[in-house]
């Protein structure tokens, strides 16, 4: 059989995914200047899903849309704030009425703040476990008993590299070490029910939602920290999370894997 032959075996074929964040910027390309969550909507769509695309932002989250439409894809924009219960309930609820299951989930919110536990506030310190975890609580509350009526699902949590490698940034490698541990509660708490969840441990991946500031020197500094010598991209986050997602992964779950060149093995560059 001919490469160009061979049917679509990720079983994503009819399948229905809610994707966080998966907004992006408008008149930028889809090469380097494309969200991990955008990224991930589009493969997802690309291999026969249908998505939610939840953004905070309707004309951000319209455009992923957009160009998952142009491809011939199937997908709806839904505006939500992920830190509110009541916005991920809802999120759940209108993909059910609109698709009558849900199979996948990919919650990918976050940011980062400078400093240590003497320099920052136990407001942000409180608003940063709001947005890095409690987000990714909230959407598996109402997600998973709607994947076990569906008959079992997928679940990817985005970490970061900083929750293995700390640097100068408390209450993110803190928030990210949270998100590996709810990872492999939630494996372990439902894999019984059909649920699997896994982690992508994210490296020097480039984003112009989380990265639009970094200088040349910064990028550089990144991309040196690689030992491939170059910053990942969405793309690299939306190749292993739709592989994550699929069931070309349907005997991994509980996992944290680094995508990050390799970074990880000596250390990011200081």
């Amino acid at each position: 059989m001919a490469f160009d032959t061979i049917t679509n075996d990720y079983g994503l074929i009819g399948k229905v995914a809610i994707v966080s964040g998966a907004g992006g910027p408008i008149g930028q390309g889809l090469e380097e200047g494309v969200t991990n969550g955008r990224a991930t909507a589009i493969l997802l769509a690309r291999a026969g899903a249908k998505v939610c695309v939840v953004g905070r932002t309707l004309e951000l989250a319209q455009h992923t849309v957009d160009i998952i439409k142009k491809e011939g894809g199937e997908a709806f924009a839904h505006v939500a704030d992920v830190t509110q219960e009541a916005n991920c309930r809802g999120a759940v609820e209108i993909t059910m009425q609109r698709y009558g299951r849900l199979d996948c989930l990919d919650n990918n919110v976050g940011r980062s703040a400078p400093g240590d536990v003497t320099e920052m506030s136990l407001e942000e310190w409180r608003n940063m476990f709001a947005l890095n975890v409690d987000s990714m609580m909230l959407m598996c509350k109402y997600a998973i008993p709607a994947m076990i009526a569906s008959g079992g699902g997928t679940i990817v949590n985005i970490g970061s590299l900083r929750s293995i490698r700390p640097l100068h940034s408390t209450v993110y490698s803190v928030t990210k070490g949270a998100v590996i541990a709810l990872t492999s509660t939630l494996a372990v708490d439902h894999g019984p029910q059909g649920i699997r969840a896994n982690c992508i441990i994210l490296g020097p991946v480039f984003t112009p939602n989380i990265n639009r500031n970094l200088t040349p020197e910064r990028r550089q500094l990144r991309a040196a920290a690689s030992l491939m010598k170059r910053e990942g991209t969405g793309w690299d986050t939306g190749q292993l999370a739709r592989f994550l997602l699929s069931d070309q992964s349907k005997f991994m779950t509980g996992q944290s894997i680094c995508l990050d060149g390799g970074a990880s093995m000596v250390g990011p560059s200081r």
